[in-house]
């Protein structure tokens, strides 16, 4: 049985990050709350194997990529490239938050990490999440390759009650931080060209990204 441990997001004790981290520094896959909703999570290392496991946990298409939960603002920098300067103004306005950025990645990114489309330029989606907890494994172990923690098609867990038994048996540890604060999906912005495209809106309106810019 997967072992479980309770976590305040905003106040998580030093035993509960260091547990986690050494999960994640021994290429395991953690269950654990965001701001947003419940996450399957690894460390963002080139040839981890714990990165394709999450893909089997959720049946889901390795084709896709997974975005990374990154320190603070100064990442965006360390792993996208040629980063717009209205992108960095929406970093500013809401990092630590639910808005993720999908920038041009740079040669910090692990290949299999990135996503080139149609040709493009190989991208990478950022976002430095309101959680402390996550926060401080991000600081702990580096960039956390991470998705939400249901099987593909269905719906996120928002508590840590109703992430689905199956996910939660496949994972290594699970962290149980109650119900996430915002209990929605963040938002996707592509910044890679010359203005801001909505990508999926969510926490954030794609109004509020918008009028920020």
């Amino acid at each position: 049985m997967t072992p479980v441990l309770y976590v305040d997001q905003n106040n998580p004790s030093p035993e509960v990050v260091e547990q986690a981290a050494k999960t994640l520094r021994s290429q395991g896959v953690l269950v654990l709350p965001t701001d947003s909703v419940y996450g399957l999570a690894c460390a963002a290392t080139p040839a981890n194997p714990a990165h394709g496991r999450i893909f089997d946990i959720k049946h889901r298409d390795r084709a896709q990529t997974l975005p990374w939960f990154v320190a603070d603002a100064s990442d965006l920098d360390r792993y996208g490239a040629q980063v717009p300067a209205w992108a960095h103004r929406l970093a500013a306005r809401f990092w630590p938050g639910a808005l993720t950025l999908v920038v041009r990645a740079s040669s910090e990114v692990p290949p299999e990490y990135a996503h080139a489309f149609d040709g493009g330029p190989s991208t990478i989606a950022l976002r430095v999440p309101g959680s402390e907890l996550v926060r401080a494994l991000v600081r702990e172990v580096g960039p956390l390759a991470q998705t939400s923690a249901n099987t593909h098609g269905q719906a996120s867990a928002t508590s840590g009650e109703s992430v689905e038994p199956a996910i939660a048996r496949e994972a290594d540890l699970v962290l149980d931080g109650g119900a996430a604060p915002l209990a929605v999906a963040s938002t996707i912005v592509e910044a890679t060209g010359k203005a801001p495209r909505i990508l999926r809106e969510g926490a954030l309106s794609g109004h509020e990204v918008l009028l920020a810019v």
